[in-house]
C-alpha cells in the first residue's frame, strides 16, 4: 500500500508542460466543477413541474435559480437555507476560477505551493458543502413544499466525488510541499500549542455571538417580513426591496455618502496631521497641554448639544449669525431653507467635533519619533520645515495609511447623528445633506413594515464598502506590502 502511494506521489510530481501533474489535475477538477456549478446546469429536479405551469417554474434548474420556485411559491422557510446554498456555491465557483488563473499564470505563491495548496482545498471543501448541502436540503424540502417531489439530479453527485478526489489529490501534494517547506501545519501547530490557542476560545465564542450569528438577518432584504410568519416563513420576494432601494434616488443618496465622507477623511487627517506637528513643536508645556485639551473638548459634546449649538447660531429670525448681519444693516440669511449652504456647515463642524481625536493619534505617533533624527538634522543644517518634510512626514505615513484604510471601510456608513440632528426632518435640505443611513432611518420610522428595505440598504452599503476597502488595500500591497492590513 505505501508502495502505491509512494508511487502516486511521485507521478503528481513529475512536472508536464511546465506545471507539476497533479497541479494541472486539481485545476481540472476545478474546471469541471465551475462547468457543473454554473446556473445553466440543472442541480434540482422538480418531477410534477405541472403543477405550476402557470406560474412558469421550469421542470429543471439550479441552486442559483432555484430561488425563484421560492418566489413564486412564498415558500419563506426555503429561502434562507437555498440562499446559503446559492452563496456557498458562488463562492466555490469564484475561488475555482480563480485557481484556474493561478495554474495559468503559474502565480502559486511567494515562497512555496503551499498557499495555493490551502486555496485550492477550500475551493473544494466549499464545492463539497454545497453539493451535499444541496441532497440534504432537499430532502427537507420536499416536507415542507406544497409539491413534494423534489429530486436531485447526478450534477451534485459528479460535484461531491470530484471533491473528495480533488481533497485527497491536494493533501498528498500539500503533505510532500510541507516536508520541503519545513512547515508542520496548522492542526499540528495548534497541538503543539494547544493552550494557547485555548484563550482564543473566549474570543471566538463573542465574535460569533456579536458578529458572525447577526449576518442571518441579511436575509431581511429579500423577503416581505411579517411580523406573524417572522424572519424563516415571511414569503421570499427576491430583489424586489432593491428594486424600491433604487426607484428612491439610489445614485444620489450614494453619491451625497461617498462625497461627504471623501471630504471627511481627506480634509480631516489632513487637518489632524497639520495640528499635530505644531503643538508637537509647542516648547511651553502649558501652552501644549491647554492646546490639546481645547481641541479635544469638542470631541466629548453630544449631538443633541450640537444641534441646540447650531440652531441658536443659524436661526434665521434670532440666531447669532443673523443678528450680527441685521445689526450691520444686512438682509438677514435663511439657513434652514438654503440647502447650498449645508455642505459646508456639516463638514465644518465635522471636523471641529472630531479634530482633536484624530490628532492625539498623530501626536502620538510623533511622540515616539527618536529626537536623534532631528538632531542629526539640526546639525545638516535642516531648519524645521526640512524636518517636518523628510522626517515627520515619511514616519507618519504608515499611521495614516491604517487610518485611512479604517476609515475607507465605514465609507459608506454615513454620520447619522451628525446628519439627523442638524438637519432633522427638514425636507427643503434633502438633496443635499439626505445619506443612505437617514433615509433608512425614515424609512423604517414611518413605514414599519419595510424592515426588508432597510436590511437591502444595510447589506448594499456593506458590499460596497467591503469592495471599497478590498480595492484600495490590494493598490496599497501592490506599492508597499508593509503598509497593507492583510
Amino acid at each position: 500500500m505505501k508502495d502505491r502511494i509512494a508511487l502516486c506521489v511521485s507521478y503528481l510530481e513529475k512536472d508536464c508542460i511546465g506545471r507539476k501533474r497533479g497541479v494541472l489535475a486539481l485545476a481540472a477538477v476545478s474546471l469541471l466543477s465551475i462547468v457543473l456549478t454554473l446556473p445553466f446546469m440543472p442541480w434540482i429536479i422538480l418531477v410534477r413541474s405541472y403543477a405550476l405551469s402557470a406560474e412558469g417554474v421550469r421542470g429543471r434548474y439550479s441552486v442559483l435559480n432555484f430561488l425563484s420556485y421560492v418566489n413564486i411559491t412564498k415558500q419563506g422557510t426555503l429561502g434562507l437555507v437555498s440562499m446559503m446554498l446559492m452563496l456557498i456555491a458562488v463562492g466555490s465557483v469564484v475561488m475555482h476560477t480563480v485557481c484556474v488563473i493561478r495554474v495559468i499564470s503559474q502565480r502559486y505563491g511567494s515562497k512555496n505551493m503551499l498557499s495555493y495548496y490551502s486555496f485550492s482545498k477550500g475551493a473544494l471543501l466549499l464545492s463539497f458543502f454545497a453539493s451535499a448541502g444541496l441532497v440534504v436540503f432537499l430532502v427537507n424540502a420536499n416536507k415542507i413544499s406544497v409539491l413534494h417531489r423534489f429530486a436531485p439530479s447526478p450534477a451534485p453527485f459528479f460535484v461531491i466525488l470530484l471533491s473528495i478526489i480533488g481533497l485527497i489529490g491536494v493533501s498528498i501534494l500539500e503533505q510532500n510541499e510541507r516536508v520541503f517547506a519545513r512547515e508542520h501545519g496548522f492542526l499540528e501547530e495548534m497541538r503543539r500549542n494547544w493552550v494557547l490557542y485555548s484563550f482564543l476560545i473566549p474570543t471566538v465564542v463573542f465574535y460569533l455571538i456579536n458578529n458572525y450569528l447577526p449576518m442571518v438577518g441579511i436575509y431581511f432584504a429579500f423577503t416581505q417580513y411579517n411580523f406573524r410568519d417572522g424572519l424563516f416563513a415571511s414569503p421570499y420576494i427576491g430583489f424586489k426591496n432593491f428594486e424600491h432601494l433604487a426607484r428612491a434616488e439610489l445614485f444620489r443618496l450614494t453619491r451625497n455618502t461617498i462625497l461627504y465622507n471623501v471630504v471627511f477623511i481627506a480634509l480631516g487627517n489632513v487637518l489632524q496631521i497639520a495640528f499635530a506637528i505644531l503643538i508637537s513643536k509647542v516648547i511651553s508645556k502649558r501652552f501644549k497641554k491647554l492646546s490639546q485639551t481645547l481641541i479635544f473638548m469638542p470631541y466629548f459634546v453630544s449631538f443633541v448639544i450640537l444641534r441646540v449649538l447650531i440652531y441658536n447660531l443659524l436661526e434665521s429670525d434670532a440666531g447669532l449669525i443673523n443678528s450680527i448681519i441685521k445689526s450691520l444693516g444686512g438682509a438677514g440669511v435663511d439657513f434652514y431653507n438654503t440647502p447650498s449652504y449645508w455642505p459646508l456647515i456639516i463638514t465644518f463642524f465635522y471636523i471641529w467635533k472630531n479634530l482633536g481625536y484624530g490628532m492625539v493619534v498623530y501626536l502620538a505617533t510623533i511622540t515616539g519619533i527618536s529626537d536623534e533624527y532631528y538632531e542629526a538634522a539640526r546639525v545638516d543644517g535642516a531648519n524645521i520645515y526640512q524636518q517636518i518634510r523628510y522626517i515627520t512626514l515619511p514616519l507618519l505615513k504608515p499611521t495614516f495609511i491604517i487610518l485611512l484604510l479604517f476609515s475607507l471601510g465605514s465609507i459608506m456608513r454615513g454620520q447619522f447623528e451628525l446628519f439627523y440632528q442638524l438637519v432633522g426632518t427638514n425636507g427643503v435640505l434633502f438633496g443635499a445633506t439626505d445619506i443612505i443611513d437617514t433615509f433608512v432611518y425614515r424609512i423604517t420610522t414611518t413605514q414599519p413594515m419595510s424592515m426588508g428595505m432597510g436590511a437591502a440598504a444595510g447589506l448594499y452599503q456593506s458590499a460596497l464598502g467591503f469592495i471599497i476597502i478590498m480595492t484600495t488595500n490590494y493598490i496599497i500591497k501592490r506599492k508597499n506590502n508593509e503598509y497593507a492590513l492583510f
